[in-house]
């Protein structure tokens, strides 16, 4: 079985909304080394409609070994509404989305990431589907904004499997579902 990894930029305070606004202040050469060892060891992208716009505006226009790989990964964009989806290698989920990536990770291949998209990390974190999550804590406190868990997530026993700080000060945690 396939492992169910959410990968997000969090402040201090929780807050995961628009990362693209403050994260670049403690981005190094160290954290695009995680990111692009992170993607080099997954073969899919779940994303919710709005994170994949998000993406898709940007990433294709982009050249390197990080975007040749987000750029080729199967994306897998979760919709209430059947979309065009131009990006390279997408799909849309439009159905039951918790029983799509279910079926997603009894499929043969390797990680399954899921960056950004809060409603649908608290989707599959309440359906018990989420095997790993990776936070890049950013020493930052902003005080409001959408987080990455609310208090109608279910508990939830996690089991620290990492954590390592980056010279910028952000600070990885990895918690395995226990």
């Amino acid at each position: 079985m396939r492992k169910l990894v959410v990968t997000e930029f969090v402040t201090l305070d929780g807050i995961m909304e628009a990362p693209e606004q403050w994260v670049f202040e403690f981005h190094t050469d160290e954290t695009a080394k995680f990111k692009l060892d992170e993607m080099l060891h997954a073969d899919a992208l779940v994303l919710g409609k709005n994170t994949y716009n998000i993406f898709a505006s940007s990433w294709p226009s982009m050249s390197g070994e990080l975007a040749d790989q987000m750029n080729g990964i199967r994306k897998h964009v979760i919709s209430t509404t059947a979309t065009e989806l131009a990006w390279h290698n997408s799909q849309a989920i439009t159905d039951d989305p918790v029983a799509a990536v279910s079926s997603l990770k009894n499929q043969h291949g390797t990680d399954i990431l899921v960056a950004g998209s809060a409603s649908v990390v608290q989707a599959l974190t309440e359906h018990r589907l989420v095997d790993e999550y990776r936070l890049l804590v950013c020493p930052l406190v902003l005080g409001s904004g959408q987080r990455l868990f609310t208090t109608s997530c279910a508990p939830a026993h996690l089991t620290l499997g990492e954590m390592k700080t980056f010279d910028s000060g952000a600070l990885l945690l990895r918690y395995e579902a226990a």
